[in-house]
């Protein structure tokens, strides 16, 4: 089965790779990316160039890749991607044959802006942290005091997020960042968890949390926990949401209850690590859509996923034969070599 997936430079785009490496199920993987570099394309059976997501040229670029490779799944491995391809899903499923696994426009847009995020779980009666907008920050510093969580409305992966323990920091924090959001700090970074959640609109096919250590917003120690006790809610969260496919919901433990302070409607950074503890939510999810198998009900057992540092060789003539190609020509190549093996991979460790 032929799967394309973007952003191969992304840890996301790189997660997903990893996830089709490790299942049972064998994938021809076509990878593109806008860097050369992008260790993903090395991982790939095939890989190309293509403009940034901002460019004009993008979708003319990923239009022609589809034509040519004509893939079965379409997996998108970048947030500033998501919604380019959730207002063309249609097109592209009926123009081209190939599934597009992403959630309707206005959940992305709900994802990607914690402001809307933070509104959505207000109006449906969930769990929230206290959040307000520039314009009242000092109303939130009366009623819930410091510290206090700084970060703009739109970001991932914890960047430009702040904690400020007094007035100064605040103001500081507020003329540095863009767009900001201020949020009350919720529990302690003991407490925090992220959960992948496979949905098919009202229908939630699967729950998997984890406890998770973070080191420059990614997480690099996460802990299973089957049967983990706001998986009910948390279900809850994303039935109301009505997202199609992955969604990762993040969040800390406050007095039982799980507050969610971020939304992410793809895939996330820890779906390989969630693969590694026996669910593979992306390739149970390919199966639904192109096979139409039902997904099976997480079977778990506690384990600890550490996370570290590796290494790819890439052959200069692999290099020079992905830069050097001429505008307009084909950018794909045959890789040669340095598969990401399947069923296994070096930088997760159970």
């Amino acid at each position: 089965m032929k799967v394309f997936v973007t952003g191969a430079g992304a840890l996301l785009g790189q997660g997903i790779i990893k996830s089709l490496c490790l299942a049972e199920t064998k994938y021809t993987i076509i990878a593109a990316d806008p860097n050369p570099h992008a260790v993903g394309l090395y991982w790939a059976d095939k890989a190309y160039l293509i403009p940034m997501a901002d460019s004009e040229e993008y979708l003319e670029r990923i239009w022609s890749i589809l034509k040519a490779e004509k893939p079965e799944v379409i997996l998108i491995g970048t947030d500033v991607e998501l919604l380019i391809f959730a207002e063309n899903k249609d097109f592209i499923e009926n123009n081209t044959g190939s599934h597009v696994i992403v959630s309707p426009p206005q959940v992305i847009r709900i994802a990607d802006d914690k402001w809307l995020t933070y509104k959505f779980l207000k109006e449906n009666g969930f769990p929230y942290p206290q959040s307000v907008l520039a314009d009242e920050a000092d109303r939130l510093v009366q009623s819930c005091g410091f510290p206090l969580i700084v970060k703009p409305r739109r970001g991932a992966r914890s960047a430009g997020v702040r904690t400020v323990r007094n007035e100064h920091e605040l103001r500081e924090a507020l003329q540095a960042t863009s767009e900001p959001i201020i949020q009350e700090c919720v529990a302690d970074a003991h407490h925090e968890y992220t959960s992948g959640v496979l949905t098919l609109g009202t229908e939630i096919r699967s729950v998997v949390t984890m406890r998770r250590d973070l080191r420059d917003g990614n997480t690099y120690r996460a802990y299973v926990l089957p049967g983990f006790e706001a998986n009910d809610m948390l279900a809850e969260i994303a039935k109301r949401l009505r997202g199609f496919g992955p969604l990762n919901l993040q969040f800390r433990m406050d007095d039982g209850q799980p507050k969610v302070f971020e939304i992410n409607a793809r895939f996330s950074g820890t779906t390989p690590l969630r693969a590694y503890a026996g669910f593979n939510e992306v390739d149970f999810m390919i199966r639904y859509v192109v096979k139409g198998e039902r997904i099976p009900p997480p079977k778990l057992s506690p384990k600890i996923l550490l996370r570290y540092l590796d290494e790819i060789i890439i052959e200069p003539g692999s290099y020079e034969h992905l830069v050097y190609k001429k505008q307009g020509e084909n950018l794909s190549f045959t890789k040669p070599g340095h598969h990401l093996s399947r069923g296994n991979n070096d930088d997760e460790r159970i």
